[in-house]
């Protein structure tokens, strides 16, 4: 009996699997494509950074060093008010005005002069104090800082994802601020200054990580590659209240 001629299925496979092998190539290059996105946007936020860091140390050390500078701003503490108005003002605009943020030129313009306005702040604060407290401070922030940047490079613990713990020391925060306004009338009470001192680097270190993590884009939450003025202003305030918060823990005041 003659048997019938098979049809063969050869071709059904190999259609299948270019398919697979397609979307696999496509599903890979897209990945690629991300790592470089978010290594690029990495790149960018720390170079941004480290000339609002340089400049910050700059305007920190003529204020620190240069006495004549010193004195003038210690005798004009209007200057002190302006910088902060301005501070305030650069500061909501970046962070609530999502729009303006991203449109350059004008958010690297509120970034400078977000920058300049934070420096000048925290130079004014750094002149009542020692200058080796100040030199000090520097030195443990940098530190600190290069700690849990190796950290959050390293760790596989997701800090992104400890949003609670933070807003429970935010919350200890605010009631011993709240603490201290009704105290400081009556007298100076150095524990309390400390213990609000202590929590406050332990806050911003905790908010350095979280940031940091969030830049990198490697655990449960990220920030996006088009926000890299917020992310660069993220990790510029964690720094800059790490020190302010050390100078007032370790720091002693000019004879």
């Amino acid at each position: 009996m003659k048997k019938g001629k098979q049809v063969s299925n050869d071709n059904e496979p190999p259609s299948y699997q270019e398919a697979t092998a397609g979307y696999a190539e496509m599903e890979a290059q897209f990945a690629w494509d991300d790592k470089t996105i978010r290594r690029t946007f990495i790149r960018k936020v720390y170079a941004i950074l480290m000339v609002q860091l340089f400049v910050t140390v700059g305007v920190v050390g003529l204020f620190t060093f240069c006495e004549p500078v010193r004195f003038f701003i210690q005798t004009h503490p209007g200057l002190y008010s302006a910088s902060y108005l301005m501070f305030f003002a650069t500061y909501i605009a970046l962070s609530c005005c999502g729009d303006l943020r991203r449109q350059f030129p004008w958010n690297i313009i509120l970034l400078v002069l977000f920058t300049l306005s934070m420096a000048f702040m925290m130079g004014f604060l750094s002149s009542f104090y020692n200058t080796k407290s100040v030199v000090l401070c520097l030195g443990i922030t940098a530190l600190v800082c290069l700690s849990v940047t190796i950290f959050s490079f390293q760790s596989k613990i997701d800090v992104t994802s400890c949003q609670g713990v933070l807003f429970s020391l935010c919350m200890v925060m605010l009631i011993c601020a709240i603490a201290i306004s009704v105290v400081v009338p009556f007298g100076y009470v150095p524990w309390l200054h400390a213990t609000y001192a202590v929590i406050g680097a332990i806050l911003f270190t905790l908010f350095l990580a979280f940031d940091t993590q969030m830049l990198l884009g490697n655990k449960r939450y990220a920030i996006s590659p088009e926000e890299y003025i917020f992310a660069t202003l993220s990790l510029y305030l964690d720094i800059i209240y790490l020190f302010s918060f050390l100078l007032q823990l370790t720091g002693e005041g000019r004879e």
